[in-house]
């Protein structure tokens, strides 16, 4: 079957307290099995995860990390309180999430919205994207996979693409081990990560200026088995180790 990604057009400008799942069943007819990507500045503006920088103090440790990357301080203090810990302050603040999320300054933004306010992550991404599903199996009647997507940078590559932070309805790893490929060789290693393709292709009909595209619908994908476990834990992730190890940046106080 061929694969089909649909923009879902004509969304308002989101605003806190909006029934995003009723907007979304409002604009596109969703089917079983339909995977729907939205971008997680959308749900924190629904939900109200922003920030006013006139209202946030930095302290002393902010300031000192402004000074070096040339940033707002009250900017870089949002971007601490987000933070479990930091693996790098300089020439950018590189943030380490409770949820197991690894991002440039936390994922706190300032674009596509209000001057002088921030978007944050969602805090629960997984648990976003299982209330969004629930509330599109309401206003649809459809059982939707949900994809919360966020734009981040990649090791050794320039450039940033979609990336899947919290998903609901599917694993989010296909597992080719164990199987076998055109010449009987068995699989060792190969593990898909298919939300983050989802997410990536998704970026592209998204857009990262004015396009206006926070929700796309991906419909057709074959279904795959595999797990969740998406994330390096802290002893396997060998860039991390290296990072900590090289910088020994001091734990957020």
């Amino acid at each position: 079957m061929p694969i089909t990604v649909m923009p879902v057009e004509g969304l308002p400008l989101i605003q806190p307290g909006d029934d995003l799942a009723r907007l979304i069943a409002e604009r596109i007819d969703l089917v079983d099995g339909d995977i729907l990507c939205l971008a997680s500045s959308v749900w924190s503006k629904a939900k109200g995860h922003l920030r006013r920088l006139e209202a946030i103090v930095p302290t002393e440790r902010a300031a000192a990390i402004a000074a070096k990357t040339g940033e707002d301080p009250r900017f870089i203090q949002a971007v601490l309180d987000e933070s479990s810990s930091l693996l790098l302050e300089a020439p950018f603040v590189l943030s380490v999430l409770s949820h197991g999320h690894i991002g440039v300054r936390a994922g706190v933004d300032q674009s596509n919205t209000e001057t002088g306010q921030v978007i944050l992550l969602p805090p629960d991404p997984m648990g976003a994207a299982s209330e969004l599903a629930a509330g599109l199996l309401d206003a649809s009647g459809a059982r939707v996979g949900v994809i919360v997507t966020d734009t981040c940078g990649r090791a050794f590559r320039r450039g940033q693409t979609g990336h899947a932070i919290g998903w609901a309805g599917l694993t989010a790893i296909r597992d080719f081990r164990g199987e076998s490929d055109l010449f009987g060789h068995t699989l060792q290693i190969t593990e898909e990560a298919v939300v983050d393709e989802c997410a990536g292709f998704a970026n592209l009909m998204m857009g990262e200026s004015d396009n206006g595209v926070p929700a796309v619908v991906i419909r057709g994908l074959p279904t795959w088995s595999g797990h969740d476990d998406l994330y390096w834990h802290e002893g396997e992730d060998l860039i991390r180790a290296a990072l900590c190890a090289v910088h020994n940046v001091p734990e957020i106080r």
